[in-house]
């Protein structure tokens, strides 16, 4: 029987973008043989603004019914994929102060030793995609866990061209997420469960 895998897709989205390629990534993780947990953070910002946007109305409603991330999903996960739209080349807020909160599961040693990943998106081809995710990386060396990019693994990803992370180019939410993207998420999805089963059944074979 397989090692049993654990995965947490934490993410967070205003417009819905990042909100399809979590649940497409959700999707291919548990087709891949892993329980899952698709989450997304709590939303920071205010509700006129939230209201001034239709698109940002349009996926606040539609994700309603998606659990809010905690703590405990995190230690709960073997691996947590993290996904968030870039802001100025960083992550966003919402998804950071969710981060920011993970230092006593730090201090206890619980987010080391597992597999992280990442996914973006932006509003144009060179507007932060790479810089958002490594800075989401920076974080990952800091809690002592297993990075897992997708790299040019995969023929498919010579096509899409991110070896750091699954990422689309929204436009100003008017592109979008279609085949391209969706195959960078199967191919990122099942290489992280993949290792993250072989980690995990390395370590239980050592102990």
């Amino acid at each position: 029987m397989p090692t049993p895998v654990n995965v947490a897709v934490i993410y967070y989205s205003a417009t819905g973008t990042v909100a399809t390629i979590a649940e497409a990534i959700a999707e291919y993780a548990g087709k891949a043989g892993a329980e899952v947990r698709l989450r997304k953070t709590v939303e920071l910002a205010p509700q006129a603004a939230i209201d001034s946007n239709p698109a940002w109305a349009a996926n606040a409603k539609a994700t309603a019914g998606i659990a809010e991330a905690s703590k405990d999903d995190v230690v709960w996960a073997d691996a947590v994929i993290f996904g968030s739209p870039t802001r100025f080349g960083n992550v966003a807020a919402q998804l950071k102060e969710f981060l920011d909160r993970l230092g006593a599961l730090w201090q206890a040693g619980h987010l080391a030793d597992k597999v992280y990943s990442g996914f973006t998106s932006t509003s144009t081809p060179h507007g932060g995609q790479e810089s958002t995710l490594l800075a989401l990386y920076n974080s990952i060396h800091h809690f002592g866990g297993i990075l897992v990019a997708p790299g040019y693994t995969d023929p498919t990803k010579f096509v899409d061209g991110n070896p750091y992370g699954t990422s689309h180019v929204a436009g100003q939410g008017d592109i979008p997420v279609g085949e391209q993207t969706l195959t960078a998420a199967r191919v990122q999805a099942e290489r992280v469960v993949k290792f993250t089963r072989a980690i995990k059944s390395g370590l239980a074979a050592g102990n």
